[in-house]
């Protein structure tokens, strides 16, 4: 994905934020970074490595193992920034992207324009990292689902599992990176 481009960086992200949007009335680079987003979902959906990890979910987690292996991934990936991320630190990403939020907000699909005050000052994209701020974004899905779920403990089995979750994401990157080149330049943590 080329980020050079900050609207397509912010696509990558918005990509969970456009449900019910009319993506052509977004800006093209935006909606360049949406495709992005879904091409490495699609790739992603159907692999066998993350069918592995979502195998590791027992029920109640396994209705939602899309969702959870999606955010631990993410976690992976904060969490060892310095083995996949776009060199610097994942400080220095996670600012130029709240500076890309607030530059390019008028752009914004309405979901993400709404959370982006919330997501850069609690720093949600930073919180990946770490195990509590897995359990605050997990916690924050679980509200925003109607019916009841697990979604608020969901970090357990990321706890319980991490070297089979992490060993499954460390053999997906190299492939993730082969079809998706320049994504260790702004990979979509969120």
């Amino acid at each position: 994905c080329p980020t050079a481009d900050p609207l397509v960086r912010l696509g990558t992200l918005a990509g969970d934020f456009v449900q019910g949007v009319d993506l052509a009335r977004l800006h093209p680079s935006l909606r360049r970074g949406i495709q992005h987003h879904r091409n490495l979902d699609r790739f992603v959906d159907h692999h066998p490595l993350v069918a592995q990890s979502r195998n590791r979910l027992a029920p109640p987690f396994r209705r939602f193992a899309g969702v959870l292996v999606d955010v631990y991934y993410d976690h992976l990936l904060a969490a060892h920034w310095p083995n996949y991320g776009a060199g610097g630190t994942l400080a220095e990403f996670v600012g130029v992207v709240h500076r890309d939020l607030q530059q390019h907000a008028a752009h914004l699909p309405p979901l993400l324009s709404a959370v982006a005050p919330r997501l850069c000052q609690e720093n949600w994209l930073a919180s990946y990292a770490h195990p509590e701020g897995i359990d605050a974004i997990l916690a924050r899905m679980q509200r925003r689902l109607r019916r009841d779920n697990p979604l608020g403990r969901g970090g357990e089995p990321l706890r319980d599992q991490l070297a089979g979750f992490a060993a499954d994401f460390a053999a997906l990157w190299p492939e993730l990176l082969a079809v998706a080149p320049g994504l260790d330049s702004g990979p979509d943590l969120g």
